[in-house]
């Protein structure tokens, strides 16, 4: 579970629900006709815009990066140190053994078995790396383009609004409660638009930054592995992928000296 998120989502309502109910009275807050223009209009245009099959992989992603912890770089690294230690104690053939939830550390191990070219290792890879950029980026923008459609739609529920009420000037009374329902719409557009729907595009992309990095770590990581770098040099290269005070030092002793072929 993504806790920042959680967090984000409950102090987000939690302040504006507050404000809400030190300002008076939370009834007038509620009205279902600007509520449907808004969720309405909002889904309707969407599905105008891009396809359902998108729009369902949108929120199934955005339900995956919200419940489940991602992999970090650093364990893409130690992975990735451990592989450059089996290739080195019992040959790249022994990497086609390996088990991984990573379907791509598992395709990218398989063709280091395999013995294939470093050309063909480095186009296989960034063809993935650049096969999930664009997956990605298709979910971000049905986000993106909800969060641009709900306030458009809350103005026209606010428009709407206006109408009837500027028809019933006759009656004095009745233009404030008509001018407070005109404006909710507006407040579901905005809300729905900066606490759900931007913060969500937002979360999916820092979540494509760490896959890609990840990416990247796998691709290099293989290269070196396949050119038989030293276990040190392996590290020394996908550690850069690191800010500096996020580096894990290297192990020294049994796990180096395996690597390279020493003995304790």
């Amino acid at each position: 579970m993504d806790f920042a998120s959680l967090i984000g989502i409950i102090l987000g309502f939690a302040l504006i629900l507050g404000a809400i109910a030190i300002g008076g009275s939370s009834d007038v807050f509620i009205n279902v006709p600007g509520m449907m223009i808004v969720a309405g209009g909002t889904i309707a245009a969407t599905f105008l815009t891009v396809q359902f099959r998108d729009v369902l992989n949108a929120f199934k992603a955005a339900w995956i990066v919200f419940t489940r912890d991602r992999t970090n770089a650093q364990e893409m690294i130690d992975t990735m140190l451990e592989l450059s230690r089996i290739s080195h104690r019992h040959g790249l053939l022994k990497l086609g053994d390996i088990e991984t939830n990573s379907h791509v550390l598992r395709r990218a191990a398989n063709l280091l078995a395999e013995a294939a070219s470093e050309q063909v290792i480095r186009n296989t890879l960034q063809n993935e790396i650049d096969s999930l950029i664009s997956r990605h980026h298709t979910v971000q923008d049905v986000f993106k383009k909800m969060a641009m459609y709900a306030p458009s739609f809350g103005m026209l529920g606010t428009l709407i609004g206006l109408i009837q009420m500027l028809s019933a000037l006759k009656d004095p009374e009745t233009i404030g409660p008509a001018m407070a329902i005109a404006l909710l719409t507006t407040f579901y557009g905005s809300l729905l638009s900066t606490v759900i729907f931007l913060p969500i595009a937002g979360k999916l992309r820092a979540r494509t930054l760490v896959e890609v990095t990840n990416l990247e770590i796998i691709r290099e990581g293989c290269i070196s592995i396949l050119t038989n770098d030293h276990y040190a040099h392996v590290y020394e290269q996908l550690s850069s992928y690191l800010p500096e005070d996020s580096r894990k030092p290297l192990r020294l002793g049994k796990t180096q000296n395996e690597a390279s072929g020493k003995k304790t």
